[in-house]
């Protein structure tokens, strides 16, 4: 009997996932060196859909020492797969503190002193050995390349295909973009984006936002706001030139899906179930 490869990896969320890499992994804090290390590996805690690194205590460049303060509460952002499958998976907006495994949590302490409850050191028998680094709170280097986000699963792609298409963009009856020259987006397990020229796209009736999220795909990006309606905050994004990955989308503009009114060929796109519907 066939298996469709998304179920076996979707089904996998609810376990404690972690796969090698060869990459030289590097981190720091504030010019202090953390761990550098070439036996790290990608770890994902049940239910989290983005990856951290566990890396070996014996390359860790910082001491690990008991939490000098409790606990703080997590607020989790959790989340089902538009394609069903696990409920409440957890995005990246949930804090490293929101642990899904068991283990003990360290502050990692350097003589410039201590980041609290930023290591985490799993029970899991197969992670002996291995203490689990809070992404947010250091700065990362895989070889010699920034690493901004969270790192890069390699079981998740980016693909972008040019297309003729006519789409248009509305949200409340007014046209906001309207073009024959998209590029398409196609990102695992995501629906697909709809990068548009900003010529195509009707800049005056849009306000730039202060808002800026980072990708380890495709860079940073920031956001505009179409002010003619409640569902138009932050509506749309433009990413910077940060990653050569990204290259065709450089300087290109999507909208949300989730919450305009996509049509393509003339026939209106259904709105998908997003963490950002």
């Amino acid at each position: 009997m066939a298996t469709k490869l998304s179920r076996l990896l979707t089904g996998a969320f609810p376990q404690l996932r972690y796969e090698p890499t060869t990459k030289r992994v590097r981190a720091s804090f504030s010019g202090n060196a953390v761990v550098d290390t070439r036996s790290a590996y990608l770890l994902w805690e049940p239910r989290r859909v983005t990856p951290v690194y566990a890396v070996p205590e014996q390359d860790l460049l910082a001491a690990l020492v008991p939490p000098a303060l409790p606990a703080a509460a997590v607020e989790e952002h959790a989340f089902r797969l538009r394609s069903g499958g696990s409920p409440g998976l957890l995005d990246p907006g949930t804090a490293f503190a929101g642990h899904t495994a068991a283990g003990e949590e360290f502050d990692v302490a350097m003589p410039s002193g201590a980041v609290p409850r930023a290591a985490f050191r799993l029970e899991d028998p197969d992670l002996a050995g291995y203490v689990v680094l809070d992404f947010a709170a250091f700065q990362w280097l895989e070889d010699d390349e920034e690493i901004i986000g969270h790192p890069r699963d390699p079981f998740h792609r980016v693909d972008v295909r040019a297309s003729s298409a006519d789409v248009e963009v509305a949200l409340d009856g007014v046209t906001l973009a309207h073009t024959t020259a998209a590029q398409l987006l196609y990102e695992t397990m995501l629906p697909v984006r709809y990068y548009l020229p900003p010529s195509d796209v009707r800049l005056d009736l849009l306000q730039e936002s202060r808002k800026r999220t980072v990708c380890p795909y495709k860079g940073m990006a920031r956001y505009w706001s179409y002010t003619g309606s409640d569902q138009g905050d932050n509506i749309a994004w433009s990413y910077d030139r940060r990653f050569r990955d990204a290259a065709q989308i450089h300087g290109l503009i999507s909208f949300f899906n989730e919450r305009v009114d996509l049509t393509v060929n003339g026939a209106l796109q259904p709105r998908p179930v997003t963490p950002w519907s």
